[in-house]
């Protein structure tokens, strides 16, 4: 089974940027399609981005095009998401998994995610 390690997140102003980073307990991001999952308070759990096995076909949610960017380094194992000019709305925990677009009926377990919270 593959464990999923999100990082990076952190309590940051309006208007500023955290950069997160999604590994894996073994060296599998590089042969997978990954994206990025938030959850707010009291919501469900919303894809954010996507990325798919060689960067070339990325996605984003409405809300955060053209402020955050998904990105892999498979010589790493690692998906980042940068993430610039904060919103208070940006607070939640991130999650990354499996890109649903690609695979729609199969996930790895959740990661605890990393919690990020923006102020006002």
């Amino acid at each position: 089974q593959v464990h999923v390690v999100e990082s990076g997140g952190g309590l940051m102003q309006a208007g500023g940027s955290l950069r997160l980073s999604c590994t894996s307990s073994r060296r599998t991001l590089m042969h997978s399609a990954i994206a990025w999952f938030r959850q707010a308070p009291q919501k469900a759990r919303e894809f954010v981005a996507g990325i798919n096995w060689h960067g070339g076909n990325v996605s984003y949610v409405e809300s955060v095009k053209g402020r955050f960017t998904i990105s892999r380094d498979d010589a790493q194992n690692t998906v980042f998401l940068q993430m610039d000019r904060l919103k208070p709305e940006d607070t939640a925990v991130y999650y990354c998994n499996l890109d649903p677009r690609f695979y729609r009926t199969h996930s790895w377990d959740w990661g605890k995610g990393t919690l990020v919270t923006v102020s006002s």
